[in-house]
């Protein structure tokens, strides 16, 4: 019955045809107490039929009940019959519809006009009696109340289904940010790890090439940083796949603080990069993802010496501890000259790109160009307690 309960919720017409069968039904068992059978037969057919799409139609159908039912007193006034119609429920069933799935306004006027057929009625057959009148205006008011408790239901079940509909889309919105945000901040750790590390094969590979007949032992000591940056980056990468299937544990984190900077720093120094460090402050007890954004920007900065900054190319790194922030600085000692190309190493573009994104999903600042002694600068605020970026 449940099941047969939602289907007809679904199928208005086959519900309402079902009650308008019930009426017809009714009006036919009654004929035989009519004085004119055919007239009564003919309107007792007749009334039923605007209920069969009282919901699909209700102002159309509310107006032909209102014809049908003036059309039933004047019939009674022409062959001065009184005949009581069971089929005129249909016009308290029309005042319920209009009432619950249209308005007060349009229950209002079809209400109207069902006073002005009682007056037409009452003048063509004479006065009601007055258990008439009670019967017919309990019956509409009836019908009213009970369309007013319907609608309320159904306003409440379409807000309910409105919110349901808003939270679900919310929800897929908020589960597609966060897996864009995920996958943008799992890119950007790969490209630190693994440009990084390609950045300084491929220059010590250049050189172990330019060196090898020369000078031997500077091609092995560049084929020994080739190695162990290989090791270091298979192990940086497995370690980052590692931590995308598993939960983070804290010796699997990438080593952060004045240990970390000061590793990056020596691994470059490895490549024939002379780097300077200054770190000022206290920088091991900060947030790990501030110390993570701060190391990344030193290690991406250096990388991008490596690439840009000539063949003998050196960079200064401070990062300083503030009251609020982690003041990071990476000047180089310029661009490449242009007559050198063929020693370039021509990189992705998205090394700035991702420095600017993690900075700004820690509400920091970031500032890079050359400066007027054409130094490439890198100038980064990060805050102590990260935010979102304003």
């Amino acid at each position: 019955m449940r099941r047969f309960s939602l289907w007809l919720r679904g199928q208005p017409i086959v519900a309402d045809s079902m009650l308008a069968a019930v009426l017809l039904v009714l009006e036919v068992v009654g004929v035989g107490n009519a004085h004119n059978k055919l007239a009564y037969l003919a309107i007792g057919v007749l009334l039923p039929l605007p209920v069969v799409l009282r919901r699909v139609y209700p102002r159309t159908m509310a107006v032909a009940t209102l014809a049908l039912a003036l059309a039933v007193s004047l019939v009674g006034f022409l062959t001065e019959e009184d005949a009581d119609h069971i089929a005129l429920l249909s016009v308290g069933i029309m005042l319920y519809t209009l009432v619950a799935y249209v308005g007060r306004r349009e229950g209002l006027l079809f209400g109207l006009g069902l006073v002005a057929d009682l007056m037409l009625s009452s003048a063509a057959m004479g006065r009601p009696s007055g258990s008439d009148i009670i019967f017919t205006a309990m019956y509409y008011a009836l019908c009213w109340t009970l369309a007013e408790f319907i609608g309320a239901r159904h306003a409440y079940d379409a807000e309910v289904a409105a919110r349901l509909a808003v939270a679900d889309n919310d929800k897929e919105r908020r589960a597609h940010d966060a897996v864009s945000a995920e996958r943008t901040r799992i890119a950007r750790e790969l490209h630190d790890v693994v440009a990084h590390a390609v950045s300084v094969i491929i220059v010590q590979a250049d050189g172990a090439r330019y060196a090898l007949r020369r000078d031997p032992d500077a091609a092995e000591q560049a084929l020994t940083t080739i190695a162990s940056t290989g090791r270091e980056a298979l192990r940086e990468l497995r370690r980052t796949v590692a931590l995308l299937r598993t939960e983070h544990a804290p010796d699997q984190l990438p080593q952060h603080g004045t240990a970390g900077i000061a590793k990056a720093v020596e691994m470059m120094r490895g490549t024939g990069l002379a780097v300077e460090l200054e770190l000022t402050g206290e920088l091991d007890d900060i947030a790990p993802e501030v110390s993570l954004g701060v190391l990344r920007i030193v290690q991406e900065s250096l990388t991008n010496t490596l690439r840009h900054a000539g063949p003998h190319p050196k960079a200064w790194v401070r990062v300083r501890r503030a009251d609020s922030d982690v003041l990071i600085d990476v000047t180089d000692s310029g661009g490449l000259p242009l007559h050198e190309p063929a020693t370039r190493i021509e990189g992705s573009g998205l090394g700035l790109v991702g420095m600017r994104e993690r900075v700004a999903v820690l509400g920091g600042s970031l500032d890079v160009g050359p400066a007027a002694d054409g130094a490439w600068r890198v100038h980064a605020s990060i805050p102590l307690r990260p935010g979102p970026a304003e």
